[in-house]
């Protein structure tokens, strides 16, 4: 009877250990679908919130403690997903986003968790309030999951800096091949995504800081036009660059977003028109099956000269003209001489003015309210400048006013160069509807020493884009030597939605997908393990 008894409840226990497994199995099968396809899933009943939040949890748990990419949790998220899957369950009708978990870069403020801009001096930066697009996502169900880490200050701290690195949050590391940058500075949003270690992300940009980690993570990365999404609440760095933007897995979830999170603000003028432009919903009647009569520039002065890049991009050339488009070279562009050392000296100058107005407007007790007391701060933190000093701070703290003459020309030149001489001139010479480039060269090995640096330098047109505030969509095209490699398409002003549906197109043509391999270096790919396993070695 003992062994019968024992016999039975070894049956009953691995009964239970095949619908636990089951069950896993069935969350693990959700949480790589698109958050569309997710969302239409909770609506129904086939999967649910709850199941979700709690996979994407368990992936953060198992996954995330190599690559660094998630700084803090919503220790509501759970609890919230539940109430949610019963109001459906009830009958309730919610948004489009129900039930969807959503990381935000954490310069974003959100009311879960304090918003740090990954500084020691943020750390305390609880304000209680929801930055306007997080208020828009909230409003469409979709659940704040967590922060994800960034480069400090966005990137905009020292000339010298690591991206990915924050005091907060350390290191993100690239999930592709742990040795190489995650690029930045929405390095957590990128790398988590390529992770899908939620259903979609925010970043923000200022000049490539969305565009660079989406293509070296292999993740599609959306920079708006600068006025479709409100900047209120979020950290700034420049009032004429600065955007908030999708970071996902596909296209349409990314032009889904886009969609949601658009809109006017009363407290960030830049937004006033964005109602009449803001994008359709992405529905299946939008979504184009091909690009015919679409006309395409493609920009050769700014591809680089990698030929394993190159074949990456005549690749994805070759789709686009394959789905219908007629492709157009452009070989040439110039700019003036003190383009460069302008850009720069804009955003310290706007750097200077806005910083001080986020840190004095802050309801939080913060040890600095302006961006003198901020560099007193760090000069007293050794963990701050541990690794890199605060040059660009230093250098805003003497830079022009934004109401001199000297900043009123810069910015004039620089916009007019990226902006009405440069893409719109682009755009209409060729009589183009966008501009297509590399988005960026493959990931470059983190250098604690000397910092950020590509060997074979930074390629691509996303500058202008930023420059001129134009919306631009990067999409994965490829891969070269394990790691990806995506492709730019860009519009002029407020042509999100053209950009959106071409580059839709690219993607469902295309099919490129890349997975993480999480491999400690190039040296450890797995068609190399049979050496290590004792294949003989000529000597």
């Amino acid at each position: 009877m003992l062994k019968q008894g024992f016999l039975l409840a070894v049956v009953v226990l691995c009964t239970a250990c095949v619908s636990q497994a089951n069950h896993t199995d069935k969350i693990e099968q959700w949480l790589d679908k698109p958050a569309h396809v997710q969302a239409q899933a909770i609506a129904s009943g086939e999967s649910t919130s709850a199941e979700l939040v709690s996979g994407y949890l368990a992936r953060i748990e198992r996954l995330d403690e190599k690559v660094n990419s998630v700084l803090a949790l919503n220790p509501n998220a759970l609890t919230e997903a539940k109430a949610i899957d019963k109001r459906l369950a009830n009958g309730e009708t919610l948004g489009p986003l129900a039930g969807i978990p959503v990381l935000l870069k954490d310069n974003i403020e959100s009311k879960e968790m304090p918003t740090t801009a990954g500084s020691m001096a943020l750390i305390t930066n609880d304000t209680g309030r929801d930055a306007p697009i997080v208020e828009k996502l909230k409003a469409a169900g979709a659940i704040i999951l967590g922060k994800t880490n960034l480069s400090e200050w966005a990137n905009f701290r020292s000339e010298s800096s690591i991206s990915g690195w924050s005091a907060v949050g350390g290191l993100t590391r690239n999930p592709h091949m742990l040795s190489r940058s995650a690029c930045g500075s929405s390095s957590g949003s990128g790398a988590a995504m390529s992770l899908r270690l939620a259903s979609l992300a925010v970043g923000t940009e200022t000049n490539g800081s969305i565009i660079c980690p989406a293509s070296i993570n292999g993740v599609v990365g959306f920079k708006p036009t600068v006025g479709l999404l409100s900047r209120t609440h979020i950290v700034p760095i420049s009032f004429s660059q600065d955007t908030a933007g999708p970071m996902t897995s596909n296209v349409q979830d990314a032009w889904l977003m886009t969609a949601i999170m658009a809109g006017p603000d009363a407290s960030d003028n830049a937004t006033l028109d964005a109602e009449s432009h803001r994008p359709a919903m992405p529905t299946s009647s939008m979504l184009a099956t091909d690009l015919k009569g679409k006309r395409i520039g493609v920009v050769r002065y700014r591809q680089g000269d990698n030929p394993h890049v190159l074949a990456v991009y005549e690749k994805a050339l070759n789709q686009l003209k394959a789905s219908g488009a007629t492709l157009v070279d452009i070989s040439d562009f110039s700019q003036p001489d003190s383009f460069w050392a302008d850009s720069y000296n804009v955003l310290l100058s706007e750097f200077h003015h806005s910083i001080n107005e986020y840190l004095s407007g802050s309801p939080a007790e913060l040890p600095a309210r302006n961006l003198s007391e901020l560099i007193d701060f760090n000069n007293k933190t050794e963990r701050e400048l541990a690794l890199f000093n605060q040059d660009i701070f230093e250098k805003s703290l003497s830079s022009a006013a934004i109401d001199s003459e000297k900043y009123q020309n810069e910015l004039r030149l620089i916009q007019d160069t990226a902006g009405k001489n440069g893409i719109d001139t682009l755009l209409a010479k060729h009589n183009v509807d966008v501009l297509v480039a590399p988005s960026n060269s493959p990931s470059f090995l983190i250098d604690g020493v000397y910092g950020d640096h590509s060997p074979v330098g930074f390629i691509g047109i996303g500058y202008l884009a930023a420059i001129a505030g134009y919306p631009h969509l990067t999409v994965p095209a490829g891969q070269v030597k394990d790691l990806p490699v995506g492709i730019s398409f860009i519009g002029g002003k407020w042509q999100d939605e053209s950009v959106l549906k071409i580059g839709r197109v690219f993607e469902a043509k295309h099919g490129f997908f890349i997975k993480p391999g999480l491999l400690p270096t190039r040296f450890d790919n797995p068609a190399l393990k049979g050496i290590e396993d004792g294949i003989d070695v000529v000597r």
